[in-house]
């Protein structure tokens, strides 16, 4: 018989606002203790057993666990093949800001099986090895404070939105389409604090500024491929830290890589040539595979 895994625990690439993690445990992982941060993360394998509030509770893969700051909890693995784990770790005040100083969402039970607050979770865990950029990261906390709220049950404030400093930000970003963005950037340049300015800009133009902010690289990026230019350096002329994130970020928004997305093009651009051949000498069009 092999020996059981050991524990082990991995820290995601820092950028100093966000603390987040990944760890394995079979057994015993940890005693009582508490944050004075929220803890929310997903269950990536096995069953998370831990003690919250006076209750035992087991979160399975694909649930989230969220954990209130100053709340007391253990946790250990509830099955002999032990649990995998994404956590991360954020100060209550962040969320609150976010929010509009609204009092903190409380998510009951430590366990949710919401659709909303594990694709806001996983947006900030899903690519530990990789810094968030400050819009991206700022966009992410945004996304979490709603769904937070939502799951708690709490209804959503509704404010007049600013059209007029959405407008202001959305030019900002497009004036100068190679410097990088941030949402201090964008709320100084509208004149309206950043989380206002980034609720106003997701009610008027549908979408969060990161983004927004993302796709106009995506397109820039494609027109640097189709003018020929090799992957690499469309991703370092649209402003992405590498090819690889330009990759991630395009199947994401269109759900084919780059590579395969320029292939279709081209083939659809011969196919078209050949319907034009087709007509001036009677020929018929080639056959065009997409694999």
């Amino acid at each position: 018989m092999s020996p059981p895994p050991a524990d082990w625990l991995l820290r995601g690439a820092g950028n100093g606002g966000l603390e987040r993690i990944e760890a394995f445990f079979q057994g015993d992982a940890y005693a009582l203790h508490r944050h004075d941060t929220y803890a929310i993360g997903c269950t990536m394998a096995g069953v998370q057993s831990f003690t919250y509030r006076a209750s035992l509770r087991h979160s399975l893969a694909g649930n989230t666990v969220v954990l209130h700051p100053d709340e007391v909890h253990d946790g250990h693995a509830g099955t002999d093949e032990g649990f995998r784990y994404r956590m991360l770790y954020v100060e209550p005040a962040r969320l609150q800001q976010a929010l509009g100083g609204v009092a903190l969402p409380f998510v009951t039970g430590g366990v949710s099986t919401d659709r909303r607050l594990a694709h806001a979770a996983r947006a900030l865990l899903d690519h530990l090895d990789s810094p968030l950029e400050a819009l991206e990261e700022d966009d992410a906390v945004l996304s979490l404070a709603l769904a937070l709220q939502a799951a708690a049950g709490s209804p959503e404030r509704k404010v007049a939105g600013d059209f007029r400093a959405a407008r202001i930000a959305r030019e900002f970003i497009h004036d100068e389409p190679d410097r990088v963005v941030t949402l201090d950037a964008l709320a100084a340049a509208a004149g309206r604090d950043r989380w206002s300015l980034s609720r106003d800009f997701r009610a008027f133009f549908g979408t969060s500024p990161y983004r927004y902010v993302t796709l106009r690289r995506l397109d820039r990026a494609r027109g640097h491929m189709l003018a020929g230019r090799p992957l690499a350096d469309c991703a370092a002329l649209a402003g992405f830290a590498d090819q690889s994130h330009m990759t991630r970020q395009f199947a994401e928004a269109f759900g084919v890589t780059p590579a395969r997305w320029l292939r279709i093009f081209r083939a659809g651009h011969d196919l078209t040539n050949d319907a034009r051949s087709f007509k001036t000498t009677g020929g018929g069009p080639s056959r065009v595979r997409f694999d």
